[in-house]
């Protein structure tokens, strides 16, 4: 995907707090504010290409930097773009690539970085399809211990084949802990990128498991009672 769109060493920027973007996801964007307004257009009429990073909120509350990114975000492309009557606009935006941050080169009218991008190694094509495996049973359990999230989107993963794209879109769907998502972007070596998605998800199975068994057969507005 990625050899088929050349990535320009500068691009615009919408930082985003709460947000880790990853490569291969379907992110939806509600675009309203009149600088995110005015990168539209120009990207829209351009390449269609802008990163998405996430804030580093304590770092602006101490050094009182205006929206200081993470060091590592993710380029994508806008696949669908719908415009309403009062000018904002509802979008789509695919993951490309990870990118890091080399320095800022405007705020005005919105923000323009120069970015260097970034390549994933370990990916010994035996060893990460024995990493997904042992992941794909840890979302299978994690599945059937929700029993929240929408069938299709676990269908949609069990067929993904490539296991640096499946690892990518289970750290992008299933990790709620936000600095865990943020580590998973930044982890370069696929099998520790992996293992660390492992960890995560072992750890909140057990949590589920055990909060399982305290429920018991109780609905949980008699939980009080167990």
């Amino acid at each position: 995907m990625t050899a088929e769109i050349n990535i320009p060493r500068e691009l615009p920027v919408m930082t985003l707090s709460n947000t880790v973007f990853f490569p291969h996801a379907m992110l939806p964007l509600y675009i309203f504010e009149p600088r995110y307004r005015q990168m539209l257009e120009n990207v829209l009429s351009g390449d269609r290409l802008f990163v998405v990073a996430r804030e580093d909120e304590l770092r602006g509350q101490t050094t009182g930097e205006f929206e200081p990114p993470y060091p590592v975000a993710t380029v994508g492309v806008v696949r669908a773009s719908h415009r309403e009557d009062d000018g904002a606009s509802h979008l789509i935006l695919q993951g490309l690539s990870r990118v890091r941050f080399v320095r800022i080169v405007s705020e005005q009218p919105y923000r323009v970085a120069e970015f260097e991008p970034l390549s994933t190694t370990g990916d010994d094509a035996e060893h990460l399809s024995c990493y997904q495996s042992k992941l794909s049973a840890a979302v299978t359990l994690h599945q059937q211990l929700t029993k929240q999230d929408p069938e299709e989107m676990y269908d949609f993963l069990a067929e993904l084949k490539d296991p640096q794209t499946y690892v990518d879109l289970v750290s992008y769907t299933l990790c709620q802990d936000i600095d865990t998502k943020q580590q998973l972007l930044e982890t370069l070596d696929a099998r520790r990128r992996f293992q660390r998605l492992l960890d995560y998800l072992h750890r909140e199975n057990q949590q589920l498991q055990l909060e399982k068994q305290l429920r018991g057969h109780l609905q949980e507005d008699r939980l009080d009672r167990n």
